[in-house]
């Protein structure tokens, strides 16, 4: 958190200021960092403020009602009252440290001082460059909403009121970050949300002792979350307000980080990544249809490969009517080698698509596909049957909702065909024996990670197995420790 490790008072004379915040903020080197000196009523008045990070007509508006008043005859009150009564903005406070002034200043504030006056005013006249609501490319459905959370913490805390209309939504900000005062808002329903889960998470935030966050909601979640070598994600990332908005409504508490359109939702666990818009914006057989078809896209992408490859390792497990499973052309490299090759080259292919434009990502798709594809399988580096169930993973890899387990997913099969090549069936039952030991070990702030499966909780369990209308919906799901258990109250 940020620490004031020498609070400086604001002195009476501005000139003793203006030096203090010259020597602060490198006015006069730093080109962005805005200055104006005025004279009202024969007192000095001088406004600060970073030209980048302010909206430019509001200053000037001000600085017209200051020299507006020096055309005021038989003025009664005194400057700081006149001031307080003629600026024309709806969010007005004062401040009596410099640390205060100069820490809301280069979060995009005006801070104006006055000469004989030991506090400064402070405007709110913030106008953060960014882009405009769009859908996340992640997070895209057929039918619903087109906004989407962006890089103004503003803009997020507000598309989230717009749906949760509810005087007990809080939006709590604090600042992390001994140089960057990144700020950080925990949204939560006060009547709804575990206190016992928000304190934690209030405590850990606030002994964030680092110079910066850069990597912004990333680095946040590494400070709450302690991970380790465990790739599997602690907390749920979403751009879509609609789906922090529910999560709200359950009881979950959300984190935004400035800079980020990616909001922190916890706890969760693995069934919340699994989980998509598109889903609840069907009917509940038409989204039941797409969960089931996803789920089998998830096992695909983990199991399909190392059991491929224990029945091409060990052909009399397979009855004679699916002879046909194994490879007809083993090729001139073992299968585990062809296996483990194929999935690295579509990793490469996924990085390359990231890293390239999208006006030739296309013709890089089409090379990969026709040429490098075709030309392997030709020239016996691969075998055809190889890329077709590496290809099926891959597919379940991408219909993963969340990135996060869709990567951890990759590496847990990579490891699971390893150790199925050198142990086969007993190999196979180990990794998958490790695989769920893993999971059933793993807690994200005290919240078992495979629940409502272990520890069993049937009716959750079957609201992730099936698409349940929200009529039916009538309690909040009891991971979260929801204080009001009733969803519909």
């Amino acid at each position: 958190m940020v620490k004031n490790k020498n609070t400086t008072q604001i002195d009476s004379s501005i000139e003793k200021n203006q030096e203090f915040l010259k020597s602060k903020l490198g006015i006069g080197v730093s080109f962005d960092v805005g200055f104006r000196e005025l004279v009202v009523l024969k007192k000095t008045i001088q406004l600060y403020y970073v030209t980048g990070l302010v909206d430019t007509s509001y200053i000037i508006e001000i600085m017209k009602k200051l020299i507006s008043i020096n055309d005021v005859e038989n003025v009664q009150s005194n400057l700081l009252e006149e001031l307080n009564n003629r600026i024309m903005h709806q969010q007005i406070s004062k401040a009596k440290t410099m640390d205060e002034a100069i820490d809301q200043m280069l979060s995009g504030l005006l801070i104006i001082f006055m000469d004989g006056e030991s506090e400064c005013f402070i405007i709110d006249v913030r106008h953060y460059p960014g882009r405009a609501p769009q859908e996340p490319d992640t997070e895209k459905v057929v039918r619903g909403s087109r906004d989407g959370y962006t890089e103004n913490i503003i803009e997020n805390t507000a598309l989230t009121r717009r749906r949760i209309r509810d005087d007990r939504l809080r939006h709590e900000i604090i600042q992390v970050g001994e140089r960057s005062k990144t700020d950080i808002c925990i949204s939560y329903l006060q009547d709804v949300a575990d206190q016992g889960l928000l304190e934690v998470i209030k405590a850990e935030l606030n002994h964030i002792d680092v110079d910066g966050l850069s990597m912004a909601d990333k680095t946040v979640e590494e400070y709450l979350v302690k991970q380790g070598l465990n790739p599997y994600p602690m907390v749920r990332y979403t751009e879509r307000p609609d789906v922090a908005s529910t999560h709200l409504l359950e009881g979950h508490i959300l984190i935004m980080v400035d800079t980020s359109p990616s909001m922190i939702i916890m706890p969760t666990t693995y069934f919340h990544h699994v989980q998509h818009a598109e889903e609840y914006r069907e009917s509940p057989a038409v989204g039941t249809f797409i969960r089931w078809v996803r789920f089998c896209g998830i096992a695909a992408s983990l199991f399909l490969l190392p059991l491929w490859l224990l029945l091409v390792l060990d052909p009399s497990l397979l009855p004679e009517n699916l002879q046909f499973i194994g490879p007809n052309e083993t090729g001139n490299i073992p299968i585990v080698i062809q296996i483990i090759l194929a999935d690295i080259g579509i990793e490469f292919l996924r990085m390359a698509a990231i890293h390239t434009p999208t006006p030739l990502s296309t013709a890089m798709g089409l090379i990969a596909a026709v040429l490098i594809g075709e030309i392997a399988i030709e020239v016996g580096l691969f075998s055809a049957e190889v890329i077709l169930y590496v290809a099926i993973s891959a597919i379940g890899t991408f219909a993963t909702p969340s990135y996060e387990l869709s990567v951890a997913n990759k590496m847990a099969r990579i490891l699971l065909v390893l150790v199925t090549f050198a142990f086969q069936v007993k190999g196979l039952v180990i990794g998958f024996t490790l695989f769920l030991l893993l999971l059933i070990s793993t807690r994200s702030l005290q919240t078992p990670y495979l629940w409502p499966f272990i520890p069993f909780n049937d009716k959750a369990l079957w609201q992730i197995l099936f698409r349940v209308s929200m009529p039916m919906s009538k309690t909040r799901p009891s991971i979260v420790r929801p204080k009001n258990n009733k969803n519909q109250a």
